[in-house]
């Protein structure tokens, strides 16, 4: 009603045209997100929402759960519940370790956003800044999967050797999310992903003879299925032979580094790295994973130094639709992220702490930003009350 139509009339006819940088405005309560919903609904693109906090993001989850039932509606935000980073403070000499508590329903629902991603096309994501930061690499996520197919043959060990490549852990005990368990000729899976559906894959011989989709609890069957897909239960899943290169590189690099802090008299902190490093390294070779993983991303993904990381918009197709809401308010948040990661990071750096690759473990810059969506944003649309003057006339993205 209202404005309502024409606005919906307007932004669809703009983002079909190729008019990039589109504004929606509204006073509060003049229905916004409902003319926001039928704009994606008409476009039928990928959608990417951005909102300033977690909770107006939680509250668009929910109101876009509501007006697409059908669609997969997807929530993106930090999965700590509890974050203390890794930080040095040289004039007391005091290293404080990385403590962070994760919330396992959080880190689901990012694993079922990657997935939704690269399965489906119907795909609404309602985000915080935090998917500026590094996330794996998409190529690597999907291409790491194991397929179950009935009727081919594979043998039972080799198809849960396969499991355990992609982080997946085995406990016949505690069947929860991201976990395994064996019971003679049947294997059941939980994937990272999901919430209430787990996998049953029951072998015969070394033939897969019945998959199913069970309830997780209780162990009932739900559908019966011919085939299927099980994504890694980490974003930052590697295969041996590029941690095998990854670990070169890192060395290479730890060497480099080693000599650059004995000609400066740093002795003590050329110690400090080496064991460090060298610990990570042993860890990554002996489990595939070690503490801070995050922190090798760059040796990992194969980049060059400061080489932007791979993100969630790497995981969207080209032509997805990006949205800003209470824009006066993100817009600037999007410019301010990568400073105060890069600060706290130089003080690990120069004390000996972290190789300076862990720098490149870090959010997008706001150039960097503006280039990926020009490459692969179908339109960028601009909702507030109080659009800056910067999102009404200009042509290009900028804080």
């Amino acid at each position: 009603m209202g404005d309502q139509p024409k606005a919906i009339e307007e932004l669809v006819s703009n983002l079909r045209n190729g008019r990039r940088h589109n504004v929606l405005l509204g006073v509060t309560g003049s229905g916004k997100t409902f003319t926001l919903a039928n704009t994606i609904q008409q476009l039928g693109k990928p959608t990417l929402i951005i909102a300033p906090n977690k909770t107006l993001a939680a509250q668009l989850y929910e109101e876009f759960k509501e007006f697409f039932p059908e669609n997969a509606v997807e929530y993106f935000v930090s999965y700590y519940d509890f974050y203390q980073p890794e930080a040095y403070v040289p004039h007391t000499d005091t290293y404080i370790e990385k403590d962070a508590q994760i919330n396992e329903e959080i880190d689901r629902m990012r694993h079922s956003t990657t997935h939704s991603l690269l399965s489906r096309e119907d795909v609404i994501v309602v985000s915080s800044v935090s998917f500026l930061y590094g996330l794996g690499s998409p190529e690597l996520y999907r291409d790491l999967t194991v397929r179950a197919i009935e009727g081919v043959e594979i043998k039972r060990n080799d198809f849960l050797k396969r499991l355990i490549e992609i982080q997946y852990q085995r406990n016949d005990i505690d069947f929860h999310r991201g976990t395994f368990r064996v019971r003679g000729d049947v294997v059941e899976i939980f994937p990272a992903y999901e919430e209430d559906r787990a996998l049953r894959i029951e072998f015969f011989g070394d033939t897969i003879d019945n998959i199913t989709e069970v309830d997780p609890l209780r162990g009932l069957p739900l559908r019966k299925l011919k085939s299927a897909i099980i994504y890694p239960a980490t974003h930052y899943v590697t295969e041996a032979d590029i941690r095998k290169r990854a670990i070169h590189t890192i060395l290479e690099e730890l060497r480099e580094r080693l000599q650059q802090l004995m000609s400066l008299g740093k002795d003590v902190e050329a110690k400090r790295l080496e064991q460090r490093t060298l610990y990570d390294v042993e860890m990554m070779e002996e489990i595939g994973v070690c503490k801070g993983i995050e922190n090798y991303s760059r040796h990992l993904d194969g980049r060059t130094p400061g080489a932007p990381p791979k993100t969630l918009l790497d995981y969207f197709p080209k032509d997805f639709l990006m949205v800003l809401d209470e824009s006066h308010v993100t817009t600037p948040q999007l410019g301010a992220m990568y400073k105060g990661d890069r600060s706290r990071k130089m003080s690990l750096v120069e004390y000996g702490f972290r190789l300076p690759s862990a720098l490149d473990n870090r959010p997008l810059q706001f150039e960097e930003l503006t280039q990926i969506l020009n490459e692969k944003a179908g339109g960028i649309l601009y909702v507030s009350a109080t659009p800056a003057r910067s999102e009404e006339h200009t042509s290009e993205l900028r804080s």
